[in-house]
């Protein structure tokens, strides 16, 4: 394992939820963005869940569900080396390398080496767009968080349903333009949405994101929560989207 200090300057050191989390991220590769505490605000964790995040970059949704949300035990999925590498130091910059454990594995090849029904909760912030729809970023790492090169929507569903427990849940994030796509998929593999909540940059826009939790096993039944606004009408992020990053 590299040590924690930056790497030659090509890393940089953050700091999250008034500075009880550090994290390292690469200048130039992929950087989390407000999608993945959008996605760990909305996610509930119960007492001694088990829990697998599904592309997990540096590790930022695993950091903040053990530190904010108390999981105890949480696997990170990167098929990325460079990546887990660093979800691995960020978990040992927290001091959470007991309750944190990052896999570098392909997910497609999840269901061969793991046991069905082993987690109580998945998590994915995955790649929103498709081969072909739009410029893909010629740094690696951005293109492959992006872009669905190496795991399509149907890959990352297809392994939770396997990875998850009866009445396992599922949160995901995804733009609201494709929640036609996304729930089409989500019942084609036996997960049934239960609760969404569209997420929009100002009131008078559009639905940019949607939040989606899904069960396995579940019944057709859905809870819309209301909508989630980013900003105010002079730019400043909102009372609601301020507590992302408390």
């Amino acid at each position: 394992m590299k040590k924690l200090s930056l790497s030659d300057q090509e890393e940089t050191l953050e700091t999250l939820l008034g500075g009880r989390l550090k994290i390292l991220q690469k200048k130039s590769g992929y950087r989390f963005s407000v999608d993945a505490l959008l996605l760990a605000h909305f996610t509930e964790v119960r007492l001694k869940d088990c829990l697998i995040d599904l592309g997990t970059g540096c590790g930022i949704l695993p950091l903040i569900l053990t530190c904010r949300k108390k999981a105890e035990n949480v696997i990170g999925v990167e098929i990325q080396p460079s990546l887990a590498d660093l979800a691995r130091r960020n978990a040992a910059l927290n001091h959470l390398s007991s309750r944190i454990e990052i896999w570098e594995k392909d997910l497609k090849t999840l269901k061969r080496e793991i046991p069905g029904g082993t987690f109580d909760v998945v998590v994915s912030n995955p790649p929103y767009r498709k081969v072909g729809s739009g410029r893909i970023n010629p740094g690696l790492e951005k293109a492959l968080a992006r872009h669905e090169i190496k795991a399509a929507l149907n890959d990352i569903l297809k392994a939770a349903h396997h990875l998850l427990k009866e009445k396992g849940r599922l949160n995901m994030i995804y733009p609201a333009s494709r929640a036609a796509d996304l729930i089409h998929e989500m019942r084609k593999s036996h997960l049934e949405p239960k609760l969404w909540q569209f997420v929009h940059s100002h009131q008078k826009d559009e639905a940019r994101l949607m939040l989606l939790e899904a069960v396995k096993g579940g019944q057709a039944q859905v809870k819309v929560l209301p909508p989630l606004y980013l900003y105010d009408s002079v730019g400043q992020y909102t009372t609601e989207a301020q507590e992302l990053f408390l």
